[in-house]
Formats: C-alpha cells, structure tokens, sequence
C-alpha cells in the first residue's frame, strides 16, 4: 500500500516539473521572438531616417572677405622680413670674405713684381694688336684683370657661400614662412577651407611671360611640394639670375677700367725703359751686357718694392668701392638681388589682392588643381655650399 501511494506520487511530480519547464520554454521563445521584431522595427526605422538633410551654404559677406584679403597682404609682408634676415646674414658672410680673399690673394698677386711684369708684356700686346690709341689696350688689359679677380677671390668663395643659392633659399623660406600664417585665416573667420583655397587660386603669385606654367597661383605655391619642382618657381628663379647677369661675377669695367689705364700707362713706361736697357745688353755683348741686362732687372725690383705699399694702397680705393658696389647690388637691388624672387612674389601678390577688394564676391566652381608638395626648408649654412 504503501509503495503504490509514493509511486503515484512520484508520477504526478514528474508531470508537473515536465509542464512548468514546457510553459517557461514558450514564454522565453516568445521573449526571443518579440525582442528580434523590435530590433528589425528600430532598424527599419533607423534606415528610413539616415539620409541627412543637405548643409545650407556658409554665407560669407564681402565685408569678411575684405578683411581675408587684408590677412593675406599682412601675411606676405610678416614672411618676408625674416627671409630678408636670412639672406642679409649670408651676404654679410660673402662681402667679409670676398674682402679676406681680395687682401690674402689678389692685392699681392696683383703687385708683385713678376706680375707686374707680365701685365706689362700683355700691355704692350694689347697696345700692338690694337694699332693707334690707348683704349683698346686698356680695355683687353681690364678683362684679364676682372677674370683674375673672378678665379682668385669669387669663384672660391662662392663654393663657401653662393648668391645664387642664397637667393633659391631665400625664396623658399618666404614661401614657406607665408603658407604656416595662411593657416589660421579662415578658421580665424569661420569660412569653409574649400572657399578659401578658391580664394588663394584667383590670387596671382609668379606672373612671366608665357607659356602659362610659367606662372602659378598662391595656392600652388604654398602647396608645392617640393617647390623646386614647381615650373613657375624654377622659371622666375632662373629669369632674376639671367637679370643679374654679373652682379655677382665681378668689380664692374666702370671700376676696374681707371686701375688699368693707371697700370697700364705705367706698365707701358717701364717696358720702354726694360726695352732700352735689352738695347743696350745687347748692343755690349758678352758679360758687360749681362751685368747692364741684371742691373736693370735688380733696380726694378728695388724700385718696385719701395712703390708697392703705395700700389696696394691705390688698389684698395679702388677694389673697396667696386665691392661694396656688387653687394648693394646682390642685397638692395628689389629685381636682380638674392630678395627678387620674393620680391615678384610679394608685389604680384599684393597687386592681386588690392584688385579685388573693390570687386564683389560671387562663387565660382572649385577648379581641381593637384599641389606639388613642399619640402621642408633647412636654415643650413651646408645647403649654400
């Protein structure tokens, strides 16, 4: 009796625990299957809603725009004083050592004896082939001299520090210096970038003749990257050298020509004295003419050498103003100096910008320009070597 009574007991517990785990199988699969149906429903309703509505334009006023272009101008100007520094250091270093070079080699090349002779020998050369007048050989006499001046003291010391280089660099660092205080201009003014990089393309940076690539706009400059291999750049940097011409080559023939007429007409005494002691070696003969032809010879060196301090004195005052007058030039001179190519950049962009401050602004499609990147600029005295 007893075991009857707990197995119909056990049974019915069975029963039960079967249907409550039936029951809580449902309501999860029911729970499952409703949370499944909200997410679809949210996703679909995310999906409709996703399309943003469009960004109405910026409007920027002409007022603004005005005083973009005021920014620009003032940004120009901020870059090209530390450029103008930087290439006034480097020349300063050329002019002292142009003058070390002209004191150690040329003024003592220049008045030494056997010099002295030679240029006399090429003096009367000069005087021969030219026939009639002094000017001829004057002139002739004058360009070996400049191209002296050029091997002994130029040539050498711009392997140290080149105009030419200078110049590149220079240019480089206005450009360089320009686009960093370009930055901040329409973040400074609330305008989008790609209306301000349309603004930079109508303003005019390098202006040559054509073909066109020899000019750019302030956009590709400042973006150029390196900008060595912008056309236009290459193009304006090679146009100010060719301007130059021998503003760095040499004293100018305006310089030199008084030194060597002064020379020469003095050269051309003492070979007439050299020629009338050769005379009379020769009209002796034998040992007398040797000691006539030496003691000619001793007596120049002797007159020389008590006339040379007073040379090197008179090629001084003449050298020193010839040079001073070729680093005003490399540094003063706003076309053919180490400063033009910033020079034109500056003045076109200036010019630019004061055009369309009068103009209304209107906009325009975005022209699709691809900047060269810029190189980094090294204030490296090695890079001017």
């Amino acid at each position: 009796m007893f075991n009857v009574n707990c197995s119909v007991q056990t049974g019915t517990s069975a029963s039960r625990r079967a249907l409550a785990n039936s029951v809580f199988g449902n309501v999860i699969f029911n729970l499952r299957s409703l949370f499944v149906a909200l997410m679809v429903a949210l996703a679909g309703c995310a999906t409709t809603d996703r399309t943003p509505a469009p960004v109405p334009p910026v409007h920027v006023s002409e007022d603004t725009w005005r005083q973009v272009d005021r920014d620009i101008s003032a940004a120009s100007l901020a870059a090209r004083g530390p450029a103008e520094n930087y290439a006034r250091s480097f020349m300063e270093s050329w002019k002292g050592r142009v003058h070390q070079r002209t004191e150690a080699d040329f003024i003592p090349w220049f008045t030494s004896y056997w010099t002295q002779q030679w240029l006399a020998v090429k003096g009367a050369w000069y005087k021969l082939s030219a026939g009639e007048g002094m000017d001829p050989a004057v002139k002739q006499l004058a360009a070996y001299l400049q191209e002296q001046y050029n091997r002994r003291v130029l040539e050498p010391v711009a392997k140290e520090v080149n105009p030419d280089v200078v110049r590149v660099r220079a240019t480089t660092l206005y450009i360089q210096l320009l686009g960093e205080r370009l930055q901040p201009i329409p973040r400074r003014y609330g305008i989008p970038p790609d209306r301000f990089d349309q603004r930079l393309r109508n303003i005019q940076a390098i202006a040559l003749a054509p073909p066109a690539a020899q000019s750019a706009s302030l956009y590709q400059i400042v973006y150029a990257d390196p900008i060595a291999g912008l056309p236009a750049f290459a193009a304006l940097i090679d146009r100010v050298r060719k301007e130059a011409g021998g503003a760095g080559a040499g004293p100018s023939d305006a310089r030199i020509s008084p030194v060597a007429k002064r020379v020469s007409e003095k050269l051309m005494a003492k070979l007439a004295i050299s020629s009338g002691a050769s005379a009379a070696a020769a009209a002796v003969g034998g040992v007398a003419g040797m000691v006539i032809s030496l003691g000619a010879a001793g007596f120049g060196v002797i007159a020389h050498e008590n006339e040379r301090s007073e040379m090197e004195a008179q090629l001084r005052e003449e050298l020193n103003p010839a040079l001073d007058d070729m680093w005003h030039s490399l540094m003063e001179d706003p076309v053919i100096g180490v400063m033009g190519g910033v020079n034109h950049i500056a003045e076109q962009i200036e010019g630019s910008v004061a055009s369309i401050l009068t103009q209304p602004v209107r906009a325009q499609p975005l022209l699709h320009e691809d900047p060269i990147p810029a190189e980094p600029f090294r204030q490296d005295e090695e890079n001017l070597r």
